[in-house]
C-alpha cells in the first residue's frame, strides 16, 4: 500500500533549511573553540584551549572587560585567540572594529590576513562579508561597518576606533622585555594609543603572551589594575606547563606536578606530555623555564646570587669523591605545603656538592618518604631536619617513613642497615640572614652543584628578602651546608641540640660534622 504525503513546496523547504542553518550557526558561536571545531575538521581543542575559549565567551558576555592569558610557547593560543577568536567576535558583532596587535608589523599583518581568509571562507554562514574594495590585509572592513586593523607595537591608530583589542606577544624576546626603554615604549603605547581608541559600547581588551619579566605588559597591568578575584579588573587564565600549588587552585583542576595538555600530543598520553615538558625544563635555562613555561618571572635585582653564578658552579658529575653525605629537609609548615629536600656530600676536595632535589608538595608522610628514599639512594650518613614548626615530631615522621619503606622493600638490602642519624636544627635568624653566609660560600666556590637542579637554581637566583614566599629548597640547601661545611658564625644562625659540637673533617681541607660529646 502506498501512502501519499502532502508535498512541501520549495519555499517551505528553503525556509526550513535556512532556519536549520541559522540554528547551527548560532550553536557554533558558543565560543571560539566550538566555532573552530565546527568549521575545521583538523582542529583539536585540547582542554586548555577549551578553558581559554570559555574565558573569551565570558569577555564577550560582559562578565569582565579585560582578559589576560598566559601560557607556555607553542600551545595553540595564537590560533585560538587572535585568529579564531577575532573571527568569532566579528561573527557575533559584524559592526565592531577589532584591533590586532603584536610586537612587529609583519606578525600582526599575518594574523590580520588569516582572519580575513576565515571571513572569506566561512563568513557567509553568519552574514559576515568583506566590504568590496577593502583589499588591504592590514586594514579592512566588513559590509556592516566592522573590520580589522593589524598593527605592530608602537604603530598609530589615529582615525581607527576599536571595540575589541587582541594583543598577542607584545614583547619580541627577552632582550626587548629586559630593556627598560623598549619595555617602557610598550607600556606607553598601550596607555596612550590602544586605550584611547576604545569605544564606550564595547571596549574589551585581550592580552595573550608568554611571560618574560615581572614588569612586562602582563605584569604591569596586574600591578596597576589587579586581578578580578582580588577586586581588580583583569580576568586571568594562567596555565603553567607543570601545575604548581604556589599558583593556587589550578584552573584545569590539575594536581601539583601534572602536565599541561599540548595540541600535538593526545590528551590520553599523559606520559608523553610529562616527557615533553620535562625535556623543555632540562634544556632551558632555569630563569626562562620559570618565566616562559611556568608564567612566573622573578626580578633579579637584590637577589642572593647573580644570574648565571650557579651555572658556573655546576659540575655534573662532581669531580670529587664523598667524605660525608647528607640529606637536609625544610618541612612543610608555617603556611607552606611544600617541603624542600636537598641531598649532597662533602667532597674530598673540601667542597660541598648539592646533587639531588627531591622537594615534594603534600602532607608530612610524603616528605618523610621522600627524605628516606633519597637517604637510601645516596647512602646518607645524616639527615638534617629543621624543627621550627614541628619540634621532635620531624624525627618521628622520618622514623615512621623508614619503617614503612623497609616493610615495602623486604628484599632491598639497603633498608636492612640502620637508618642514618637524624638531627634537628632550629632557625635562630630570618631566612635572609640564614642564606647570606651560604651565598658567600657559593660565591667563594666552596659550595657547588653536582647535578642538574633547575628549581634550586631558580630559587637562589630569584628569591628576594622582600618576598612573602619562603621557598623550601633554599633553606634545605642552607641546612645541608651548615651541617657539612664549617661556616663562620653558624651557631648564631642555626642551633643544634644540647651536647652537640661542630668539628672539622679532613684536616686542613675543611668540612664539618657533628659529634655528640662523650661518644
Amino acid at each position: 500500500m502506498t501512502i501519499d504525503l502532502p508535498a512541501a513546496n520549495d519555499a517551505e523547504i528553503y525556509l526550513q533549511l535556512l532556519a536549520a542553518n541559522r540554528s547551527l550557526a548560532q550553536d557554533l558561536l558558543a565560543d571560539p573553540a566550538t566555532l573552530a571545531c565546527g568549521l575545521d575538521h583538523t582542529y583539536r581543542p585540547r582542554p586548555h584551549l577549551r578553558l581559554i575559549a570559555q574565558a573569551l565567551a565570558g569577555l564577550e558576555a560582559g562578565d569582565y572587560d579585560r582578559l589576560l592569558i598566559t601560557t607556555p610557547p607553542q600551545v595553540g593560543k595564537t590560533s585560538l585567540v587572535s585568529e579564531w577568536g577575532s573571527f568569532w567576535w566579528l561573527a557575533k558583532h559584524p559592526s565592531d572594529k577589532v584591533v590586532i596587535g603584536s610586537y612587529g608589523d609583519s606578525l600582526a599583518h599575518k594574523r590580520g590576513r588569516k582572519i580575513r581568509e576565515l571571513v572569506e571562507d566561512h563568513g557567509a554562514e553568519f552574514g559576515l562579508f568583506v566590504k568590496p574594495g577593502s583589499s588591504s590585509v592590514q586594514d579592512w572592513e566588513t559590509t556592516l561597518g566592522g573590520g580589522v586593523r593589524s598593527v605592530g607595537v608602537g604603530a598609530g591608530l589615529t582615525g581607527h576606533s576599536s571595540n575589541c583589542v587582541f594583543l598577542d606577544d607584545p614583547h619580541k624576546d627577552r632582550a626587548e622585555a629586559e630593556s627598560g626603554r623598549i619595555r617602557g615604549a610598550v607600556h606607553d603605547w598601550y596607555s596612550s594609543t590602544v586605550l584611547t581608541r576604545l569605544q564606550p559600547d564595547r571596549n574589551a581588551v585581550v592580552v595573550v603572551q608568554t611571560r618574560w619579566v615581572d614588569d612586562d605588559l602582563a605584569g604591569r597591568r596586574l600591578a596597576e589594575e589587579g586581578r578580578l578575584e582580588d577586586g581588580g579588573r583583569w580576568k586571568v587564565v594562567h596555565l603553567p606547563a607543570i601545575a604548581d600549588s604556589k599558583f593556587g587552585v589550578d584552573p584545569l583542576g590539575r594536581a601539583p606536578g601534572e602536565p599541561l595538555t599540548h595540541p600535538k600530543i593526545p590528551v590520553s598520553d599523559v606520559d608523553a606530555q610529562v616527557r615533553w615538558w620535562r625535556d623543555k625544563q632540562a634544556t632551558t635555562a632555569p630563569r626562562d623555564w620559570h618565566a616562559l613555561y611556568q608564567g612566573d618571572p622573578q626580578p633579579v635585582e637584590g637577589t642572593l646570587l647573580a644570574p648565571g653564578m650557579l651555572k658556573e658552579r655546576t659540575h655534573n658529575p662532581p669531580p670529587a669523591g664523598p667524605v660525608k653525605t647528607g640529606v637536609a629537609v625544610d618541612p612543610s609548615g608555617g603556611g607552606r605545603d611544600t617541603a624542600g629536600i636537598i641531598g649532597g656530600f662533602l667532597g674530598d676536595d673540601g667542597k660541598l656538592y648539592a646533587t639531588h632535589d627531591r622537594t615534594v608538595t603534600g602532607p608530612s608522610e610524603a616528605w618523610g618518604r621522600s627524605v628516606c628514599a633519597l637517604a637510601v639512594e645516596i647512602d646518607a650518613d645524616v639527615v638534617v631536619v629543621e624543627s621550627n614548626f614541628g619540634g621532635d615530631m620531624a624525627k618521628t615522621i622520618i622514623r615512621l617513613a623508614w619503617s614503612a619503606l623497609s616493610g615495602e622493600h623486604p628484599d632491598d638490602g639497603r633498608y636492612k642497615r640502620l637508618p642514618p642519624q637524624v638531627k634537628t636544627v632550629r632557625a635562630k635568624k630570618g631566612k635572609l640572614l640564614r642564606a647570606e653566609p651560604i651565598a658567600q660560600q657559593i660565591s667563594d666556590d666552596r659550595y657547588r652543584l653536582g647535578g642538574h637542579l633547575p628549581d634550586l637554581v631558580h630559587e637562589w637566583e630569584t628569591w628576594q628578602s622582600t618576598s612573602s614566599e619562603s621557598p623550601g629548597r633554599i633553606d634545605a640547601s642552607v641546612y645541608l651546608a651548615y651541617e657539612l661545611l664549617p661556616v663562620p658564625g653558624a651557631e648564631a644562625v642555626v642551633s643544634v641540640p644540647t651536647g652537640v659540637r661542630r668539628v672539622g673533617v679532613g684536616g686542613s681541607r675543611g668540612g664539618a660534622r657533628i659529634r655528640r660529646s662523650g661518644r
